[in-house]
């Protein structure tokens, strides 16, 4: 049994799914791996079920009815994780944009380095971004920076989706009270966090655009960031958060 399980959502990743497991699965460290499906037209919960024969007990697919949204994915897969004896729970994409031989790193900060919430960022040494055109690097950074400008966290990579989340992370925060689906949820998990009191760091990484498949990212996204954003911290002034001494 892996005290750690990567919750990968997918939408029509057909062209990257069993790249992916296969790549986790050669690690030396042993971890599960959960496929949450929307429900793609294109067969990838199907090339998920033909992989679990060849993988049983360490990968696992829950497939729902419809494109339901990013944040709803991870935490279906949250529900799932905490369901069972898991100790560290990761997010990770599909696309092999976060790196597989990175989940150690993340796993080490959160085991033994002290985190609670280890994320990999691709702003805390450096730009670290590879086949991005300039325009997309300038809107990532600076859509991190105003996020730091609104929320007080002092979180390099504020809108990364490659992280570590320790159990008594995600038991603290309500899960049914994080209300983004798109990638403003991403923020949303990371300041709820910080505002409960956990520790979270920053691990650097190397992120590299995908090469096959379609990237999800849409102006309604940005959108749903940009101006959740300063939703978010106001709901935050009315909140009482349970603080956790980490």
């Amino acid at each position: 049994m892996s005290d750690s399980l990567i919750v990968i959502p997918t939408f029509n990743e057909k062209e990257n799914i069993e790249k992916i497991v296969r790549k986790v699965f050669s690690l030396d460290q042993s971890f599960h791996v959960l496929i949450v499906d929307d429900s793609s037209p294109d067969g990838t919960g199907a090339i998920v079920k033909s992989l679990m024969q060849e993988f049983p007990e360490r990968l696992f697919l829950e497939e729902r009815k419809g494109k339901l949204g990013l944040g709803t994915a991870y935490i279906h897969g949250f529900r799932w994780a905490l369901a069972r004896e898991y100790q560290f729970v990761f997010e990770m994409d599909a696309d092999f944009s976060h790196n597989p031989d990175d989940l150690s790193k993340l796993y080490q900060a959160c085991k033994t380095g002290g985190a609670d919430l280890s994320i990999g960022s691709r702003y805390i040494h450096g730009i670290r971004v590879i086949d991005w055109p300039m325009s997309r690097v300038l809107m990532s950074y600076y859509a991190s920076a105003y996020v730091r400008f609104v929320t007080g966290m002092k979180i390099l990579d504020t809108t990364a989706g490659f992280k570590c989340y320790t159990r008594k992370v995600l038991e603290t925060i309500e899960l049914d009270k994080i209300k983004f689906m798109g990638y403003a949820f991403q923020i949303e998990m990371k300041f709820t966090a910080w505002k409960h009191g956990f520790k979270l760091k920053e691990v650097p990484i190397i992120f590299t655009d995908r090469k096959e498949g379609v990237s999800k990212m849409s102006t309604k996204i940005f959108k749903e960031a940009f101006f959740g954003v300063i939703q978010m911290r106001f709901r935050s002034m009315f909140r009482k958060y349970k603080k956790f001494d980490s």
